[in-house]
Parts: C-alpha cells; sequence; structure tokens
C-alpha cells in the first residue's frame, strides 16, 4: 500500500520492474517544449519521479541526483513531476540549477499511468527512482511505499556507478 500525506492513496498503472524497457512518453519540458523518450536515445538515464519540485523531500532529490551525475559521460538526470512548466522553471532559478532537466506530466498524466506513479486522489506523481542504460533497459527501480520519505540515494547512485 502506498501512502501519502499519511494517508493510502490509488496508484493508477502498474510498477515497473528490473529487465523491462522504458515505457515512451511525452512530457513538456520547462520551455514549453514536448519531449520523448527518443530525445534522449543512447544515453544512460536517472528518472526521478517526485510529487512537487516545491516540497522539502522533492527539492532535495532532485538536487542530489543532479549534483551526483549530471557531470558523468552519457548520463542524462530527467526529474519528472506534474508541476507546471512555470513552476519547474521557477524552481531551476531560485535553486540556482540550470542544467537540470524537469519535465511535466501535468497534461494527460500518460507518463504516471505507464510508471505506475500516479496517484489517483491527487493527480500527482507518487515518488520513484528508476535507472536504465542507454537501451532504455532498467537496472535499478525503487517505488516509495510512502511517497513522504527520501529515495535510497545510495541504492541508485550504486545502480548509476554499475553502468559506467
Amino acid at each position: 500500500m502506498t501512502t501519502f500525506k499519511e494517508q493510502p492513496v490509488t496508484i493508477i498503472g502498474q510498477p515497473l520492474q528490473v529487465g523491462d524497457n522504458l515505457p515512451d512518453f511525452t512530457l513538456v519540458n520547462t520551455a514549453l517544449e514536448k519531449e520523448t523518450l527518443a530525445h534522449f536515445d543512447g544515453k544512460k538515464k536517472v528518472i526521478s519521479i517526485v510529487p512537487s519540485v516545491d516540497t522539502g523531500i522533492c527539492d532535495t532529490q532532485t538536487r542530489k541526483f543532479n549534483e551526483a551525475l549530471s557531470e558523468l559521460d552519457n548520463m542524462v538526470v530527467l526529474t519528472v513531476s506534474c508541476d507546471l512548466p512555470f513552476a519547474q522553471k521557477r524552481w531551476c532559478r531560485a535553486a540556482g540549477i540550470y542544467n537540470a532537466i524537469l519535465l511535466s506530466d501535468y497534461y494527460d498524466h500518460n507518463f504516471g499511468k505507464a510508471y505506475g506513479v500516479l496517484m489517483e486522489e491527487w493527480h500527482l506523481l507518487a515518488r520513484a527512482v528508476i535507472v536504465a542504460d542507454e537501451q532504455n533497459r532498467i537496472t535499478y527501480v525503487e517505488y516509495l511505499d510512502n511517497v513522504n520519505t527520501h529515495p535510497d540515494y545510495d541504492a541508485a547512485l550504486t545502480a548509476v556507478e554499475a553502468l559506467v
């Protein structure tokens, strides 16, 4: 059972597993442009899924993965939330992080459904971390039962190191 704010929530979609291929997506970036999975072809990926970058844990999660991984060759960190692209852009400016890739699932929630993270009651994404290789094969996945807790940063970073 997944909880958010100490209350059970209904998750729409099925969780992905190690060995699965990443489902395609169409999300909106902070410049209001559509991005698909194909845009990141040939790169190793960390998909950091958060309810809202404007909250403490989400802010920390976004910063940690971007600071730890943004300098690695052939690696991309994608932070996905249902925040409006305007809010994501504002967060980047306020945080002083200009090379982060923040993508929004606000429009139709297809990412949340395909990745098994859409909280039906809130229309927000539940917290998760997914690591995938250059062929979009998932090598690590963590879905948090309590959305209001931090992911296992060390385990995710170890999974990235195994790809390098």
